[in-house]
């Protein structure tokens, strides 16, 4: 299965027409969150990608909640936004969880979830099931720019739990488009260029 994954768009529109024309050469697009920045722009990103006709799996970042990713892309027929559940796409699961893990010091704007609630979220993750996370597990591609890890213990866990092939995140600006791995799952920050992907699920 190839894959585009793609995070961290923040109102960039020609980040997001590239999106679009790239999307066609592959099976699935999968987008890890921070379409809008600050809980603003986001119709504005959402209609351009909406443009993709490829089945498209997309959690929320901290720029924008799951609510207001779901009413965006409420006419977007190939669209499955994912919060705590998963959808399956031609034999493969994919299990989504958005906002920022651990909560930000942003404020008001950042949709954030502290790392019980996350956990209490990702509980339902199937085995074997790519995981999209806007944040990143704790010590993998969640280096910040003072070298700080502010990624997810919560997310760590349950890729050490369920053992998905590929997580794809984002939400480190600093750690885009790094891979790391734990175990025998590949974790991706995916950043805003997007990233082509070859999925072999045995």
């Amino acid at each position: 299965m190839k894959l585009l994954l793609v995070s961290d768009i923040h109102g960039d529109l020609k980040a997001a027409r590239s999106i679009v024309k790239r999307a066609a050469k592959v099976d699935v697009v999968i987008a890890a969150g921070d379409f809008a920045v600050m809980r603003e722009g986001l119709s504005e990103v959402i209609n351009i990608l909406n443009k993709i006709k490829k089945p498209t799996v997309l959690v929320a970042g901290n720029a924008e909640s799951p609510e207001e990713l779901r009413a965006a892309c409420s006419s977007w027929a190939s669209a499955h936004v994912l919060h705590g559940d998963a959808v399956e796409i031609d034999g493969v699961e994919f299990f989504g969880l958005g906002g920022a893990v651990p909560v930000t010091p942003f404020g008001d704007w950042s949709y954030d979830l502290g790392e019980k609630a996350a956990s209490n979220l990702l509980e339902s993750c199937p085995e074997g099931a790519v995981l999209i996370s806007h944040s990143p597990p704790h010590g993998h591609v969640d280096a910040d720019e003072s070298g700080e890890s502010r990624g997810s213990t919560a997310v760590l866990d349950i890729i050490q739990a369920c053992r998905p092939p590929l997580v794809v995140c984002g939400h480190i600006h600093e750690s885009a488009e790094q891979r790391s791995a734990e175990g025998d799952s590949v974790i991706i920050n995916a950043g805003p260029k997007g990233i082509p992907y070859s999925l072999v699920i045995e």
